[in-house]
C-alpha cells in the first residue's frame, strides 16, 4: 500500500491532507473546550447545534463546487480553501458569543467543503493505474482513523503545557502547511473544460443527477445511508453506553472509539486485494447487509440486564461496526471515478460528499432522539432498521450485472440512449449483458 508514496505529487498532497486533519482534530478538542467557556453545561447544546451547521454547510456548498470549480485552477481552489480555513483558526480564539462561534463554524467547514471533494476528484488524475488509486483509497481510510486516534493524544499531551487556546495556533499552522504543501506541488493538467448548458442550479445539481442516472451510484446513495446509521449509533451514542449503560470512567470513552478506529484501519488494509477478486459491489453490498448481524449483537447487549462480559462484547462490536464500514467508504472513491466521465469528476465527488453528509445530518439527531427520548434499545432498533434497509434497497439499485459502458455514433434520440449520461463524442450508461450488435465489443 504504501508504494504509492513513492510517487512525490502523490505523496506531497497526502502530506497535505495529513497536516490538515491534524488541524481540524485539534480544532475539534479545542471547539468544545470554548463551547464550554461560554455556555457552561448548555455546551452540548452549543456543540450540537455546530455539529447540524457543519452538516447543513457539507450538503449545500459541496454541490456549488461542482458547478463553479471546473472553471477555476484547482491549486488556487486547495489553497484558497486552505488559507480561509487557516484564518478561522486564529479568529476562534477571540470568540467570546454563541453566535459568532455558528459563524465561523458555518465558515470554517464551507471551505472544507470545497476543499475535500476537490482534492478527491484530483487524485486519479495524479494516480491514473487502478491499483495505485485503490491503495490511495485504503490510505486515506487509515488517515482519517488514525487523525481519530491521535488527535485526541496530542490535544491531550498539548493541553498539560499549554491552554486549549493554543491549540487553535496548531490548527492554523496545520492547514497553513497543507496550503505549502499545495502551493510547491507539480498538479497534473485537468482535461479541457467543457461548458455546461444550463443556469447555477442546473450545473450545481450535475453530480447529483449523475447518481440518480447510473444504477451504481443510486446503490451507493443507499449505502451512504446505511453507513450513516451505524457511524451516527457509535459517534452519538458511544459516551451513553460507556458512562451511563455500563458506569465506566470517562477514560474508558476514548478506548470504544479506538475499537471503532482499529476495526476500521484493519479492514482498509485488507479491501485492496480484496477488490482485485471481488469487485466494488461485491465488498460494498455485503458491507451494508453485514451491518444488520452488527445491530443484532448491539441489541442483545443493549438488552442483557449486567454481566462484566458486556465491555469486551460492545468493543468487539464496536470494532465489527468500523470494519464494516470501512468497507462500504474504502472503495467509494473507485466507484465514483469508475461511473464518471473525467470532465464531470468533480461535480461527481462534490455530489458524493453532499449526499453523504446529508444522509449524516439524518442519521445523528435520530440517533440522539431516540436514545434519549426511548432509551438505547429503541436506538439501536431505529438505526438497525434504517441500516437494513438501505443495504437491501442498494442490492436491488446496483443490480448483480450491470456493466458501465460508452456508446459512440448513437443519435441523441437513439432509444437505446435514453436516459444515458452525455460524455465526450457518446453517450454513458450501464444495464445488464446483451449480446446484441450495439455491444459486441462489451
Amino acid at each position: 500500500m504504501l508504494t504509492v508514496l513513492r510517487r512525490r505529487t502523490y505523496r506531497r498532497l497526502f502530506g497535505a491532507q495529513m497536516v490538515a486533519l491534524v488541524g481540524t482534530g485539534l480544532a475539534t478538542v479545542a471547539l468544545g473546550l470554548l463551547a464550554y467557556d461560554i455556555a457552561g453545561a448548555d455546551a452540548g447544546a452549543v456543540l450540537g447545534t455546530a455539529l447540524a451547521i457543519k452538516m447543513t454547510a457539507y450538503v449545500l456548498v459541496a454541490p456549488l463546487v461542482g458547478a463553479f470549480a471546473e472553471r477555476l485552477p484547482r491549486r488556487a481552489v486547495l489553497v484558497g480553501s486552505d488559507l480561509l480555513r487557516a484564518a478561522v483558526a486564529l479568529t476562534l480564539p477571540f470568540v467570546d458569543e454563541v453566535w459568532q462561534v455558528y459563524l465561523l463554524v458555518f465558515v470554517l467547514q464551507s471551505a472544507s467543503a470545497v476543499f475535500t471533494p476537490t482534492f478527491q476528484a484530483l487524485i486519479p488524475d495524479v494516480l491514473p493505474d487502478e491499483r495505485d488509486y485503490t491503495r490511495a483509497l485504503s490510505l486515506a481510510r487509515l488517515a482519517y482513523d488514525m487523525e481519530s486516534l491521535l488527535s485526541p493524544v496530542l490535544a491531550a499531551a498539548l493541553l498539560s503545557l499549554v491552554s486549549y487556546h493554543r491549540l487553535f495556533t496548531g490548527t492554523f499552522v496545520g492547514f497553513l502547511a497543507s496550503a505549502a504543501l499545495v502551493v510547491t506541488t507539480a498538479l497534473p493538467r485537468r482535461a479541457s473544460a467543457r461548458e455546461r448548458a444550463g443556469g447555477v442550479f442546473s450545473r450545481a445539481t450535475a453530480g447529483a443527477r449523475l447518481f440518480l442516472a447510473l444504477p451504481q451510484l443510486r446503490g451507493l446513495l443507499a449505502l451512504n445511508l446505511a453507513v450513516a446509521a451505524a457511524s451516527a449509533m457509535v459517534t452519538v451514542n458511544s459516551v451513553v453506553y460507556v458512562r451511563d449503560f455500563l458506569g465506566l470512567p470517562s477514560g474508558a470513552l476514548p478506548v470504544a472509539l479506538g475499537a471503532y478506529g482499529a476495526g476500521s484501519m484493519v479492514v482498509a488494509l485488507a479491501v485492496p486485494r480484496v477488490l482485485e477478486r471481488a469487485g466494488e459491489r461485491a465488498v460494498m453490498v455485503r458491507g451494508a447487509l453485514a451491518l444488520g448481524v452488527v445491530f443484532a449483537c448491539l441489541g442483545v447487549i443493549t438488552a442483557a440486564p449486567s454481566g462484566s462480559w458486556r465491555v469486551p462484547a460492545l468493543l468487539a462490536v464496536w470494532a465489527a461496526f468500523g470494519g464494516v464500514c470501512s468497507m462500504v467508504l474504502t472503495p467509494t472513491g473507485r466507484l465514483v471515478r469508475r461511473a464518471a466521465p473525467e470532465r464531470e469528476r468533480t461535480a461527481a465527488f462534490a455530489a458524493q460528499f453532499s449526499l453523504s453528509h446529508a444522509c449524516w445530518l439524518l442519521t445523528y439527531p435520530l440517533a440522539g432522539w431516540l436514545g434519549a427520548w426511548a432509551g438505547l434499545g429503541a436506538a439501536v432498533a431505529g438505526l438497525g432498521t434504517v441500516a437494513v434497509g438501505a443495504g437491501v434497497a442498494a442490492a436491488r439499485l446496483w443490480p448483480r450485472d450491470e456493466v458501465e459502458h460508452e456508446h459512440t455514433g448513437l443519435a441523441p434520440d437513439h432509444p437505446h440512449v435514453r436516459g444515458a449520461v452525455p460524455v465526450a463524442g457518446g453517450w454513458r450508461h450501464s444495464h445488464g449483458r446483451l449480446g446484441d450488435a450495439l455491444h459486441a465489443t462489451h
